[in-house]
């Protein structure tokens, strides 16, 4: 899956970390950065996935969880979208960044991999 985050950063200009990670917060594939920068953006997704189901929940016909997610800041920006069954597309780019450019890239690439990139339930392995 690595490659095909690679594609992303090379095919959108100013990006600078693509994550893949699961609902709780996992890291499952990146590009960019170092292993513990991507463990830490993975971690922090986790509460902004959680935070938008929350604020998403008070909209009257709320019907579905978060979609996608676009912080700015200064320097640059955050993007977070659903990307499969518990599991989110992370991408942290510099200013300048082309927004429209930056979110078809990642939804081409969310349907690109497709089933790769749920993730179920975890279960500590015992039957109840």
């Amino acid at each position: 899956m690595d490659w095909m985050l690679k594609d992303l950063a090379e095919s959108v200009p100013q990006t600078r970390h693509v994550v893949v990670l699961s609902a709780d917060g996992l890291r499952m594939g990146q590009h960019g950065g170092d292993t513990d920068t991507a463990d830490r953006l993975a971690a922090a997704c986790s509460g902004l996935q959680s935070l938008a189901a929350a604020v998403g929940a008070e909209l009257p016909h709320e019907a579905g969880g978060m979609k996608v997610v676009v912080i700015e800041m200064e320097g640059g920006f955050f993007y977070l979208m659903a990307a499969g069954s518990g599991a989110y597309l992370a991408v942290l780019a510099d200013d300048g960044v082309d927004a429209g450019l930056m979110g078809q890239s990642m939804r081409d690439l969310i349907i690109r991999l497709g089933d790769h990139i749920t993730s179920p339930p975890r279960s500590d392995g015992q039957e109840r």
